[in-house]
């Protein structure tokens, strides 16, 4: 299934927004889709599946229903295929960052990238919270953040140009520093040691690009950022070999692994216990009316932080949103197995 996704930040109305396209968030918009329920997704990954995909996407799962062993990425890849039909929207790389209510009793999300988003409903299925960059342990790098310093590369024309270093040995530093070859004027890629956590193919590629002179490795670490904050100049690196040197550049692009925080979620109003968000069991509501928390970022008592629990709440979670998008229609309960109209919405008739 290819993405829906917005070439830019914009404005949109639409039934649910759900915040979070890990399994939960997939499998809702699945839920949503067979009440006629259209759904927009916010993640700060750049592709869906949560932490299956960026953390663990070989790592086998043993209890999703009917499947005996299956990867985080095929996971996902099923769910993907699963919600096709209802053809969902992707907000990827950006994250939550306001929620207000409108005056027309519907929400209004913002994103740090400038999307708004209007929706009935608000469904916040963020695991356990936002995904944040570890940074670099470097004196005033937030200085230089936005500007000359990112954790994530969320348009590649923004690097066109660039005289860039790429820091961290796993799959996102080696998979930019690949992309990023044809984009930017100049790519060095720095790790601390010549050993790598990314795919044998990615790292093959990069070594073949500096065997070329495409690019440059650099075997050290990163001890200080050099320039008038936040115009960067250049890097001071340190190697047991060369000591201390001036590595010039004008952008850097740190990939250092994710921690999982609560984020700007924790500012939403919302109640909270233990950085989590209680809700109810008949229809995993939040204190407040209209807005949602389902899988891991829930709490409520006899709680199991299982994908499958996200599933059960997320089917019944979609029927009370229902009545909030149509209060007027009357809601029945269909099996896909019998229904001839949830199997035309699938395009299974």
């Amino acid at each position: 299934m290819s993405l829906t996704e917005p070439a830019q930040a914009e404005t949109f109305t639409t039934d649910a927004l759900i915040i979070g396209a890990g399994p939960v968030g997939l499998f809702a918009v699945f839920e949503l889709g067979l009440l006629d329920i259209k759904a927009h997704l916010i993640d700060i990954l750049d592709r869906p599946g949560g932490q299956c995909t960026e953390l663990y996407p070989e790592k086998p799962i043993y209890d999703i229903p009917a499947y005996p062993i299956i990867t985080g990425q095929e996971l996902t890849d099923r769910l993907m295929e699963q919600i096709a039909p209802f053809k969902p929207v992707f907000h990827l790389g950006q994250m939550a960052v306001s929620l207000e209510k409108t005056t027309d009793e519907k929400w209004l999300v913002k994103t740090d990238l400038g999307t708004e988003i209007t929706a009935k409903v608000i469904i916040i299925a963020a695991g356990g919270g936002s995904f944040m960059p570890k940074k670099p342990a470097l004196a005033d790098i937030e200085s230089y953040e936005g500007q000359s310093v990112f954790y994530a590369v969320r348009k590649m024309d923004h690097f066109r140009g660039k005289n860039i270093v790429i820091a961290g040995g796993g799959d996102s530093a080696l998979d930019w520093t690949i992309n990023l070859l044809n984009v930017a004027k100049s790519v060095t890629l720095v790790h601390r040691r010549d050993d790598f956590r990314a795919a044998p193919d990615s790292v093959n590629k990069m070594r073949e690009a500096v065997a070329a002179g495409h690019m440059t490795l650099k075997i050290c670490d990163l001890v200080g950022l050099s320039g008038d904050a936040p115009a960067l100049k250049g890097l001071h690196v340190k190697s047991k070999e060369l000591g201390e040197e001036f590595l010039p550049c004008d952008t850097l692009l740190a990939f250092y692994g994710l921690t999982m925080k609560l984020g700007p979620i924790a500012d939403f109003g919302l109640n909270l216990h233990e950085n989590l968000i209680p809700v109810d069991t008949e229809k995993f509501e939040t204190s407040t009316p209209q807005i949602f928390a389902i899988g891991d970022i829930n709490y409520y008592p006899g709680k199991l932080k299982l994908i499958l629990s996200g599933f059960h709440e997320a089917a019944l979670m979609s029927q009370q949103a229902f009545r909030y998008i149509f209060p007027d229609k009357k809601l029945r309960f269909q099996y896909t197995t019998s229904s001839s109209d949830l199997q035309g919405k699938l395009g299974v008739a």
